[in-house]
């Protein structure tokens, strides 16, 4: 009887989450950023074209963006604590507190940061566009300017530190740490170089594939890296483990690996 009552919630919930991306892609625009060609590429910005379009941008440029999504939901839902509060930090359009929130207690307060007010207007209008009812709170904040954290259980870097300029990234964790309760968690996702440069330059490669699989044309995806290239900064996935173990993060463990993407979960002692 107990494992066909488990059976049922599990199935429910697996409905709830589908039919959650379900209405975030009713709200999609269809990212065509880079599909004309740029006299003279600048750096990439979250402004408002972006936030129009990001939602198709980051499902059809991240490999595996949704079950990612439900990777990070479930690994909140067994961490969050009741009486603390679960931060996203570059929460962008709101897809990773949205997910969170199909799982995590609903007693427990989503603070959602980001540097982008065009992003954070784009998130707020979906999450009142489902109904979203659980206290949160939204905040414009430059992560690199220094940021505040306190009690919370549970913080996520959904693809957001590789933006942070690498001289702020030390200060950016130690603050995570700071606010971090004893047996908190940060759940980091990011864009990696392979440890070996042959291997760096085929991952790109199969990267690049994946993205014309997404119907990107050539032009699209040498423009976007082109935008990219002074503003996401990549590490290595073992000097990444080596920032968080140097704030005193302990436990550090990879729960997603696609090529050069990565996930990790890590423990305040």
């Amino acid at each position: 009887m107990l494992r066909e009552v488990g059976s049922l919630y599990f199935k429910l919930l697996y409905f709830v989450v589908v039919y959650i991306i379900y209405l975030i892609y009713l709200t999609m625009g269809k990212d065509e950023v880079f599909r004309d060609e740029i006299e003279k590429a600048s750096d990439f910005k979250f402004g408002e074209n972006v936030a129009k379009v990001f939602d198709d941008m980051v499902n059809r440029s991240v490999p595996f963006y949704g079950e990612i999504q439900r990777m990070m939901a479930e690994l909140s839902a067994d961490h969050a604590k009741e009486g603390s509060d679960v931060y996203d930090l570059g929460c962008s359009t709101g897809a990773t507190m949205i997910g969170m929130d199909t799982m995590v207690n609903p007693n427990i307060r989503f603070i959602g940061i980001d540097d982008s007010q065009e992003m954070l207007d784009k998130c707020k209008s979906k999450l009142l566009e489902i109904g979203f009812s659980r206290d949160y709170e939204l905040r414009c904040t430059d992560l690199g300017q220094g940021i505040k954290i306190k009690n919370a259980s549970v913080v996520v870097l959904c693809l957001t530190l590789q933006f942070v300029r690498p001289i702020y990234r030390e200060q950016v964790l130690k603050n995570i740490y700071d606010g971090l309760n004893p047996g908190g968690v940060l759940i980091l996702v990011e864009k990696i170089l392979a440890e070996e440069s042959n291997f760096n330059r085929d991952f790109i490669n199969y990267y690049y594939n994946y993205k014309r699989r997404n119907n990107y044309s050539e032009m699209e995806i040498s423009q976007k890296r082109e935008a990219l290239e002074n503003v996401l900064v990549p590490y290595k996935l073992s000097e990444n483990i080596t920032l968080l173990r140097d704030k005193g993060f302990a436990h550090c463990e990879v729960f997603f690996k696609w090529y050069n993407f990565a996930g990790l979960i890590a423990t305040k002692k």
